[in-house]
C-alpha cells in the first residue's frame, strides 16, 4: 500500500509544466561524459560531429554517460577498439518514457489537476484522508460544484452577505465501499493512499520519465570489456553538433591583376557541455547524408492471433507406402564452435555494440550518482601543444591566441603584413569525395564558446574588374555594374559557401558571399557597386538563312534559323587604362546556340559571361552577341525556294563529284521549268492587259455606233480591236506551246526524283557530331 501526499499528486498532475519551467535551472550536462580523454573532433556541415576518445581503463566495465537527445546517434555510430581485449556487449536502461506511455494509456489519468487525476483513476481503490476522517473505497466519479452549501460546514449567520459574492468552486469525490456510496469534498482531502501497488509503480515510472525529459538529462551506457585487466580503449561516435562556418579574406595586389592573398577561417562552436582541450580538429566540407533514427525506444510488432488455429486443425487419413532402396548414411553433425567469450582467448582488436541485455532505469539520488562517479574507470591524461584559434575565442573565457604582440607602430593592412600575421597549418585530404581540413596543431575550444581557426593562407591568381547582371546592382542601380574580384581556387581545398571580405590599397573595400568553389575553378565575387559606369542593351529578332539537309523523292528537308542579336553598350568616364565589363548574358532559350562567341566568353549553365571592352582614352564600348536556334521543315520541289537551295548545294565545296552528278540534272530541269514558268507568267499578264484594252475598245465602238459623223473613228477603233485579237491569239498559242514544254520537262524531272535519296554534307556532319556527344 502506497501513501501519496496531496502535494505529490499535484506535482504529478502538473508535471509537464514543471519540467519545462525548471529546465533552465538544470545543470548543463555534457553531450557525452566518460573518463576517457577527448582526443579528436571532426565537424561537418550537416549538423553532426565525429568524436574520438582514448585512455586506459582499469576495469571490465566502461561507462559512458550520454545526453538523452543524442543516445540514438551514439548507438548508430559507436565504435569501441580495445588494444588489449575485446568489447563484448553494450547495455543501457530502456527509455522510461515508453513505460509511462504504456501505463498511462491503460490508466488514462487526467492532466492538470488533482480532480482530473482522481477522475482518471475510476474503479481504483483508494483511501482519502480528510479533515473529518478516513474514507476508503473505489473511485466512482468526481463532480465539479459551484456555490453549493457544505452540509458539514457551519451555517451562515442571518443577514450576513445577502448580496452576490464571488463564486465558490469545489469538487465532490464519490467512493463506493460494498453497497454504500460516500461523498467527500476534495477541499477537505489532505492525503491519498493507493492500494494498488502496480498503479503506484506506474506513476513512479511516469515521474521517472518526466524527470528524464529534456536535452540535458543523461543515459548511462555500459560497455563490458574482457580479455585483460587493463584495457587500452579508443571509442569513437557521431552525435549532433553545430556546423562549422567558413569566412574568407581576399587581399588584392596593387595592379589590376596578379597574385592575390586568399585567407580562410573556420568558426567552430562548442555546445557539447565540456571543454575541448588540446584536441586534434578536422573540418569536413561536402554534404554527407545524416539522419535521425530512434534506436533507444522499444518497438513492438503486432502479430496474428492464431489461438483458434489449433482447434480447427484436423488430420487427413493417408495410406502408407513402402519403398525399397539403398540409403546413404546420415553425416555426423559438425562439432559446435567453442564459446566465444572464454576468459583468456584471443579476441582481436575491435569490439562494437553487442546485443547485451538492458537493465531497468534507476532513480539516482545525489549519493548514488557520487558513488557511481567514484566507481567509474580512470583514464590517463594527455599533454601537448595547443592553440585556441588564429584569432582567439569569440566567447568569454576562451583561451587567448598564442604568439607575442607586435612591437612598435601598427603595420599597414597590406598583403605582406596580413600574410605574415596569419598562421594556417591545415592539410587537405580527400575522403570519399569530400575535402577535410586537418589542423596541424591541437586546438582548445572552451565549452559555450566560438573559436576562429585559420585554415588557409595561399596566393591565388586574381583580378579586379566589373560584372553586370540584367537588372543592375539593385534598386537605384538598374544600369550599373558591380565591382568584382575574380580569383582561381588553386588551393587543394574546396571553399565552402561563406562571406568574403575584400581588401585593397591597405583598407577594406567591400565584402561578398560565394557559393562552393571547387579546386581549380574560378569565382566571381561582387563586393561594391560602380555608379560611374552605365550598361545598356538592345535586341533584334530575325529569321536566318535556310540550309538543305536531305532530298527524298522531290521533298526537300531544310533547316532554318531564328536569330537573336543583342548589342551590349558600356559607357563611362574617360580612363587612362583600358577596362572591361563582364556581362552576364542570359541565354535566349534552351535550344539557342551562340554564333561566333566573342573572345573570352565563359559558358554558364543558363547564361554566357561575355566581356565588353572599353579602350584607353574612350568613353564607350559595345559588343554584339548573336544566338540562333535551328528548326527543320519540308518543302516541295515546286516551291519557289527549292531552286535557290539546290543551286547553293551545287556550288558547295563540300559536295562530292558523285553527288554533284546526281543533283546537276535535277537543278538544270528545275531551272528550265522555272524559266518556262516565268515566261508563261509574263505572257499571261500580257494577255490580261490585251483583254482589258480590247474591252475598252469595244465599249468605245458601242458608244459611237449611231453617230454618223464618227465613221473615221469607228474604222480606227475597229482596226485596233482586230490587232488586239490577233495579238492575243498569238500569245495564247505561245502559252500553250510553253505549257507543253513544261509538262515534258516536269515528267522528266519527276522521273529523276523518283529514286533520288540524297543527304547533304551538312546533315552528315551534324549526325556525326551528335554521335560524338
Amino acid at each position: 500500500m502506497r501513501t501519496l501526499k496531496l502535494a505529490n499528486l499535484a506535482n504529478l498532475a502538473l508535471l509537464a509544466l514543471l519540467s519545462v519551467g525548471c529546465a533552465g535551472g538544470r545543470r548543463a550536462f555534457p553531450s557525452t561524459s566518460t573518463d576517457l580523454e577527448l582526443e579528436r573532433v571532426v565537424l561537418y556541415r550537416n549538423g553532426v560531429g565525429y568524436f574520438e576518445r582514448h585512455g586506459q581503463v582499469e576495469d571490465s566495465l566502461l561507462r559512458i554517460r550520454v545526453r538523452r537527445d543524442q543516445i540514438d546517434d551514439l548507438l548508430k555510430s559507436l565504435t569501441v577498439v580495445d588494444a588489449k581485449g575485446q568489447a563484448v556487449s553494450v547495455s543501457m536502461p530502456l527509455d522510461p518514457e515508453t513505460w509511462a506511455t504504456a501505463a498511462l494509456s491503460a490508466l488514462a489519468p487526467g492532466r492538470g489537476s488533482l480532480a482530473q487525476l482522481l477522475d482518471g483513476l475510476r474503479g481504483t481503490e483508494v483511501t482519502l484522508h480528510t479533515t473529518l476522517g478516513r474514507i476508503r473505497g473505489r473511485v466512482v466519479l468526481v463532480e465539479r460544484i459551484v456555490d453549493e452549501p457544505d452540509p458539514d460546514g457551519p451555517s451562515a449567520p442571518r443577514g450576513a452577505g445577502s448580496g452576490p459574492g464571488p463564486s465558490q468552486r469545489d469538487y465532490k469525490v464519490t467512493l463506493m465501499k460494498g453497497s454504500d456510496l460516500r461523498v467527500v469534498r476534495l477541499s477537505k482531502v489532505h492525503d491519498v493512499t493507493l492500494h494498488d501497488g502496480d498503479l503506484a509503480m506506474q506513476l513512479h515510472r511516469r515521474l521517472d520519465a518526466s524527470s528524464g525529459e529534456g536535452m540535458f538529462q543523461q543515459v548511462e551506457v555500459a560497455i563490458r570489456l574482457v580479455g585483460a585487466k587493463e584495457h587500452d580503449v579508443r571509442v569513437s561516435y557521431v552525435v549532433s553538433a553545430p556546423m562549422w562556418k567558413p569566412t574568407y579574406r581576399v587581399v588584392l595586389p596593387e595592379g589590376r591583376g596578379g597574385k592575390a592573398l586568399l585567407q580562410g577561417w573556420a568558426v567552430v562552436d562548442n555546445t557539447s557541455g565540456e571543454d575541448w582541450t588540446e584536441v586534434v580538429m578536422g573540418l569536413t566540407s561536402g554534404e554527407p547524408i545524416a539522419f535521425e533514427y530512434d534506436l533507444h525506444t522499444p518497438r513492438t510488432v503486432p502479430r496474428s492471433d492464431l489461438t483458434e488455429a489449433g482447434v480447427r486443425r484436423r488430420a487427413v487419413v493417408a495410406m502408407g507406402e513402402t519403398t525399397y532402396g539403398e540409403y546413404d548414411e546420415e553425416p555426423e553433425p559438425e562439432p559446435m564452435e567453442e564459446a566465444a567469450f572464454a576468459e583468456d582467448g584471443d579476441y582481436g582488436d575491435y569490439g562494437g555494440g553487442g546485443g547485451g541485455s538492458g537493465r531497468e532505469a534507476e532513480r539516482w539520488s545525489d549519493k548514488d550518482a557520487l558513488a557511481a562517479d567514484e566507481a567509474a574507470p580512470k583514464a590517463k591524461k594527455k599533454s601537448g601543444a595547443s592553440r585556441s584559434g588564429a584569432l582567439g575565442s569569440v566567447a568569454q573565457g576562451a583561451a587567448p591566441a598564442s604568439g607575442p604582440a607586435p612591437s612598435g607602430s601598427a603595420s599597414a593592412v597590406d598583403l605582406e603584413a596580413l600574410r605574415r600575421s596569419t598562421l594556417a597549418d591545415a592539410r587537405a585530404k580527400q575522403v570519399s569525395g569530400m575535402t577535410r581540413y586537418d589542423l596541424e596543431e591541437r586546438v582548445t575550444v572552451p565549452n559555450g564558446s566560438s573559436t576562429m581557426v585559420a585554415i588557409l593562407n595561399r596566393d591565388v591568381e586574381a583580378e579586379q574588374t566589373f560584372l553586370y547582371r540584367p537588372g543592375g546592382a539593385g534598386i537605384g542601380y538598374d544600369a550599373n555594374p558591380y565591382r568584382v574580384v575574380r580569383f582561381v581556387n588553386s588551393t587543394p581545398f574546396v571553399l565552402e559557401p561563406g562571406p568574403i571580405a575584400i581588401y585593397s590599397g591597405n583598407s577594406f573595400v567591400g565584402e561578398g558571399i560565394s557559393e562552393a568553389v571547387s579546386t581549380g575553378t574560378s569565382a566571381t565575387i561582387p563586393f561594391a557597386v560602380e555608379p560611374s559606369i552605365l550598361v545598356s542593351s538592345k535586341s533584334e529578332y530575325t529569321g536566318g538563312e535556310m540550309h538543305l539537309l536531305r532530298i527524298s523523292r522531290g521533298v526537300l528537308e531544310v533547316e532554318s534559323f531564328s536569330r537573336t542579336t543583342t548589342t551590349w553598350s558600356v559607357k563611362g568616364k574617360k580612363a587612362d587604362e583600358a577596362y572591361r565589363v563582364l556581362v552576364r548574358h542570359n541565354k535566349a532559350g534552351w535550344n539557342y546556340e551562340l554564333v561566333d562567341p566573342p573572345a573570352g566568353t565563359e559558358v554558364l549553365p543558363d547564361a554566357y559571361l561575355v566581356p565588353v571592352s572599353v579602350a584607353a582614352g574612350r568613353t564607350e564600348g559595345s559588343l554584339e552577341v548573336v544566338e540562333q536556334t535551328p528548326s527543320q521543315t519540308t518543302i516541295s520541289i515546286w516551291d519557289g525556294r527549292a531552286l535557290e537551295l539546290l543551286e547553293t548545294l551545287v556550288l558547295s565545296a563540300d559536295l562530292t563529284p558523285d553527288l554533284k552528278t546526281k543533283i546537276q540534272p535535277v537543278v538544270d530541269l528545275r531551272r528550265e521549268i522555272g524559266r518556262i514558268d516565268t515566261e508563261i507568267d509574263g505572257l499571261k499578264r500580257q494577255q490580261i492587259e490585251l483583254d482589258q484594252r480590247a474591252d475598252e475598245t469595244r465599249q468605245n465602238l458601242e458608244a459611237i455606233k449611231k453617230d454618223p459623223a464618227a465613221g473615221t473613228l469607228r474604222k480606227k477603233l475597229s482596226d485596233r480591236l482586230e490587232d488586239f485579237t490577233s495579238e492575243g491569239d498569238k500569245l495564247g498559242r505561245r502559252v500553250v506551246e510553253l505549257q507543253s514544254q513544261r509538262l515534258e520537262k516536269k515528267i522528266a524531272l519527276e522521273d529523276l526524283l523518283e529514286n533520288l535519296e540524297l543527304t547533304t554534307p551538312r546533315a552528315a556532319k551534324g549526325k556525326a557530331a551528335a554521335k560524338k556527344k
